[in-house]
């Protein structure tokens, strides 16, 4: 197996993290619909597609977990972003596993 350019937390070590009051941004790359659907309290929402656009609203000396669906998605974007100087942390199992709180606000 391909070692990946960035780290990737289970949703338990996410859980673990916030609960600890570590600080670090969660960027929400899934669609319009699924982050209505419900997301991480915490998060932004930047769909994977404007990531092109919107990159630079994230601070490159910072922390960022992305997270998406099952994270695929979230990969993807990790890729891009650690292409770009990015420190990016991947959420393996995504939203589908976390069963961490919820929020449906904008």
């Amino acid at each position: 197996m391909n070692k990946l350019p960035f780290q990737e937390w289970d949703v338990e070590e996410v859980q673990e993290k916030l609960n600890e009051g570590e600080k670090f941004e969660i960027i929400d790359v899934r669609e319009d619909d699924e982050w209505e659907s419900g997301h991480i309290p915490q998060a932004r929402h930047i769909a994977l597609g404007t990531l092109p656009e919107r990159h630079t609203e994230l601070d490159p000396n910072q922390v960022t977990l992305i997270v998406c669906r099952s994270g695929g998605r979230s990969t993807r974007a990790c890729e891009y972003l650690t292409g770009l100087g990015y420190k990016v942390i991947n959420m393996s199992g995504g939203m589908l596993e976390w069963d961490g709180p919820v929020t449906y606000d904008q």
